[in-house]
């Protein structure tokens, strides 16, 4: 779930230890293998209800809690936004999905005290090229992003990352939303933003913890958030998708540790 960037910033970046990033880990594997399940579960027909459902008795079932739900009163535990809608969407028994859509699912857990956070956007059967070459670059940013998780860069190295795949693919980079540092909290020191900021950036340290998450806009970056006071919509109602993972910096460069490779 993102930060909003117009949010009082300060919140302290924690380090921290191996046996908690292992902790984390365990956090994060059950939100990957609930965007799995999510992902081989979509389709024209179902109800954004019916996935939040679905989520929830997943993570229940993995003795885990929905980090989402009730948090700062979100109503659902998965954020389900079809396609002009960034991120945030909620639930609802009467969004039924429809071929040629694309749905971005961001999923959250609490588990043994430590959060998991982790998002991804799935086509719902043919999509059109757009669409589809949407996906690839956000996910490609997201690749590019988590590339630059090293010892000794700095926030602003993955920020321009994102900045840089995206535009040069002719795409833009939500500004008002951005990434978060996480763990015991779901929203943690640093800031991530998807785009280059003016003035110093945090150095990246052995034992952060980052959830980078590129929102991706085919038309222009401006968002707006709809009369629910959560679901976020382009400007221009031009599709949006959104991708995240959660990653620990480590001596031997970034530990993605919402990797869904396990549950493929």
């Amino acid at each position: 779930m993102s930060a909003s960037a117009s949010a009082p910033a300060g919140k302290s970046i924690i380090i921290k230890s191996r046996d908690e990033i292992l902790f984390m880990k365990e956090a994060n594997q059950i939100v990957a293998e609930i965007l799995v399940m999510l992902q081989k579960t979509v389709a024209p027909g179902i109800s954004t209800y019916e996935l939040d459902r679905l989520a929830e008795d997943l993570c229940t079932k993995r003795n885990a809690k929905p980090a989402f739900k009730g948090y700062r009163g979100f109503p659902g535990s998965l954020c389900v936004s079809i396609n002009e809608e960034v991120v945030h969407g909620i639930p609802s028994r009467r969004r039924k999905l429809k071929k040629g859509d694309i749905i971005s699912v961001d999923f959250g857990t609490l588990y043994n005290g430590y959060y998991g956070d982790s998002a991804v956007t799935i086509p719902v059967g043919r999509i059109d090229n757009t669409k589809h070459k949407l996906l690839k670059v956000t996910e490609k940013s997201l690749s590019m992003a988590i590339e630059q998780v090293k010892v000794g860069n700095r926030i602003a190295d993955i920020s321009a990352a994102v900045q840089q795949c995206v535009e040069k693919n002719g795409f833009t980079v939500v500004r008002q939303f951005v990434g978060h540092g996480i763990g015991t909290s779901l929203h943690e020191g640093p800031e991530i933003p998807n785009f280059v900021q003016e003035g110093s950036s945090p150095r990246l340290f052995e034992g952060m913890v980052l959830a980078i998450e590129p929102m991706v806009n085919a038309g222009t970056h401006k968002v707006k958030v709809l009369r629910d006071g959560w679901t976020v919509i382009t400007n221009d109602s031009k599709p949006s998708a959104h991708f995240e993972h959660s990653i620990a910096v480590t001596e031997n460069g970034p530990l993605v540790l919402s990797s869904r490779g396990n549950f493929i």
